[in-house]
This record gives structure tokens, sequence and C-alpha cells, in this order.
């Protein structure tokens, strides 16, 4: 006796889908070619011939807890040999970002942050709270000092006696950006935790009702072992190199990728000198922590700059929506601010130094903030499906 299923289309997964950039996935009619001709696809159950009828139909539950849409690098080899445009990448691509806004909580930011018209106030808030905590610092030293003193700690980490070293910490003291980012911080792991544990199941789930494993239950040592193994095909960015269509999306995307490791290794130093070794920042140029710095922030304007250009290149080619130009633009943001910063303080423009330094940190929160629900997400989803492909052995 044939087993029977009740196929239910999400008729608004599917408007979500068209409107996140995947307004060609009725185009498709499964002739397979794009499974075909993926060159990072497993020989079990390949994509993304499933994915694109399994959009059409709205098939949420199945692919929103698939592990093979994070597989894809969207390299473009599919959408360029597909004869009828369907462009399986950027449909793929649509349905990451759904299933980022699903698993992220809470649901109204995450829908916020991929509305173009939210822009404006998610970029107010930060900006407003900033300019207010910058005034206290520059007009409320001496009763934020004596408030400090109470408590026996210093209230700022500028240096002491250099009147002409420009410090940060005399327009937004040190205590503000911890105040700010600490907590911001703190949020978007529990975040990513809860996301990540909801995904993780899911997914496992997901392969056991379609038989691409045969464990029952996930094992944790294993999958963290298979994590390990998976890190440095990650670093080498080998899926990326394997595509052809979009080869040149390879060097950029590690250019960023490394300037991020570069610059979170400079955070973390410059935190343990300022309140471990009691040094603040300024540093001297002859520093290695300012080398690698000056090394990380310039390759971040650049990497991310040749993704803008690329993205602009090949406009008719692969798809560029809100969600790719937003993280785009605060990643460039982000790399250019914090150069102009430094800039503008070694020729000792002061209140230019400030205003570039405003614009930084408005920019580091809006990438960091909206993380867990941003485009930039797919990096944490992606990790955690080809370490799951490995933990399955799904070559």
């Amino acid at each position: 006796m044939t087993e029977k299923y009740l196929a239910q289309p999400d008729l608004d997964f599917i408007a979500q889908v068209r409107g996140l950039g995947g307004e060609t996935l009725k185009k498709c009619y499964q002739c397979a070619t794009c499974s075909v001709a993926c060159p990072i696809a497993p020989e079990n159950s390949p994509f993304p011939r499933k994915e694109m009828i399994a959009a059409s139909w709205g098939l949420k539950d199945r692919l929103v807890k698939s592990a093979d849409i994070w597989l894809c690098h969207q390299c473009g080899d599919c959408t360029d040999l597909c004869p009828r445009g369907a462009a399986p990448g950027d449909v793929l691509s649509a349905v990451r970002s759904a299933a980022i806004s699903e698993y992220a909580k809470p649901k109204a930011l995450a829908k916020a942050v991929n509305d173009p018209k939210m822009l404006p106030i998610l970029i107010g808030i930060p900006a407003v709270w900033f300019a207010i905590l910058a005034f206290i610092t520059m007009n409320a030293g001496e009763t934020m000092t004596k408030l400090f003193n109470v408590f026996g700690i210093a209230w700022s980490h500028a240096h002491e006696g250099a009147e002409h070293v420009i410090s940060h910490a005399d327009f937004f003291s040190t205590w503000f950006v911890d105040l700010t980012f600490v907590p911001t911080a703190t949020a978007v792991a529990i975040i990513f935790a809860l996301s990540l544990k909801n995904f993780l199941n899911d997914i496992h789930e997901n392969a056991v009702l379609e038989g691409k494993t045969d464990k029952a239950s996930l094992d944790y040592k294993e999958f963290f072992q298979a994590l390990i193994r998976v890190i440095p095909t990650v670093l080498k960015h080998d899926k990326f190199n394997e595509c052809e269509s979009n080869k040149d999306r390879a060097t950029p995307h590690m250019m960023v990728l490394y300037s991020f490791i570069g610059l979170f290794v400079v955070t973390a130093v410059a935190g343990t000198l300022l309140y471990v070794g009691g040094i603040p920042g300024p540093y001297s140029f002859v520093n290695p922590i300012k080398w690698l710095a000056n090394i990380a922030g310039p390759a971040l304007v650049i990497g991310s700059g040749l993704m803008i250009k690329n993205r602009l290149d090949k406009k008719d080619d692969q798809l560029t929506s809100y969600k790719d130009w937003f993280i785009l633009v605060v990643v460039f943001t982000l790399g250019l601010t914090g150069m102009l910063t430094e800039m503008a303080r070694v020729a000792h423009l002061e209140y230019i130094a400030y205003f570039f330094y405003y614009l930084h940190l408005i920019a580091i929160f809006e990438l960091f903030a909206f993380l867990p629900f941003s485009k930039m997400a797919h990096l944490v989803y992606r990790l955690t499906a080809m370490a799951y492909a490995e933990y399955g052995n799904r070559k």
C-alpha cells in the first residue's frame, strides 16, 4: 500500500521568499540542471533542485529546518546554467534569510532589520544614545569623577598629562562603551545560543525524516569533533574556491573574515591591557597590537569594497536585495570610519576625529546588535550546517 503525504503549502512563506529576493522561484520546471551543475552539492540528495520545488510549494518547515540550504555558497554556477532563469542561488539566499528570521527572537526585531522603512529608526536610536553619552563625557567629567571615586574607580581612561594626544575616552568614556556593548554582546550571545539549539535539533530531525542519517539522536560530542574538522575548510574558503561563476568572491570574503578575526584580537588584547594592565590607549605605532589594527582595518575596507563592487558589476547575474546592501554598507562603513578616525587623530584634528569615532560607534552597534537578524548571521548558521554535514558524513 502506497503511503500518502499531505502537503500543506504556506502561501505567506512563498510571498516572504519572493519578497526577500527569490521572486524567480516559480520559473523552475525541475530540469535538475542546478543540482548537476553545483560543484559542492553532496552526491546523496544534492541541492538545490529539491529546495526549489519545496519553495515553490511553500513547504516552509521542510526548508527552514534543512541544513542543505546553508551548504549552498551562492556561487552562481546554477544560476548561470539555469535554462529558465530561475536563479536557484538567489532563491536559496532568500530562504536562508527567512530561516534567520524564523529562528532569531524577538521576531519583531528580525522583521525590522529586513524592512528598509525601519532603517532610520535602527540608525536613529543608537545615534541619539551615543550623542547623549558623548555629551555627558565631555560636559560632566567632574561630576562623574566624584561619583566613580565613591566606588574607588577611575572615571577617565585617557592618558594623563599628554595634551597633544587625542584620546577617544575624552569624547566617549570607555565605561560608556562597556555599558553599551557588553550587554549588547551578552544579548546577542544568548539569542544565538537559543537559536542554534533549536536549529540544530530541527536539522537533525529533518535529516532523520529524509533518511540522510541513521542516527536517531544527536551525539553532541561527535558533532563538536566534526565542527573542529570543518573550521580549516572555512578558514581556507575551500567551498568558495570550488565555484566557477563567481570565483572572485573568495578573496574579498577571506579579507573580511580575517579582518574581523584580527580586529577581535585587537579588541581582546586592548581590553586586557586596560582592565588588567591598567594601560589605556592610544598605543604607539610600534606596538604590535597597533600594527595588527592598522592591517586589519584597511583590509576590511578593501574586502568589503570589493564585495560591493562585485555586486554592482554583476547586478544582472546575481540579485542584490536590501538585506545584502544593509550588511555590506554597515561593514564597509565600520572599516572606513575606523580608518578615518585614526587618520584624523594622527593629524591632530580633534573634533573631526571625534565625529568619525561617533559614526564608527554607530556602525559597530548596527553590526553587532542586529547580528542574529541580519545576513551576517549566515556565518554562524552555515558553520553549524557544514559541521552537521561532516557529522552525518554527507560528502
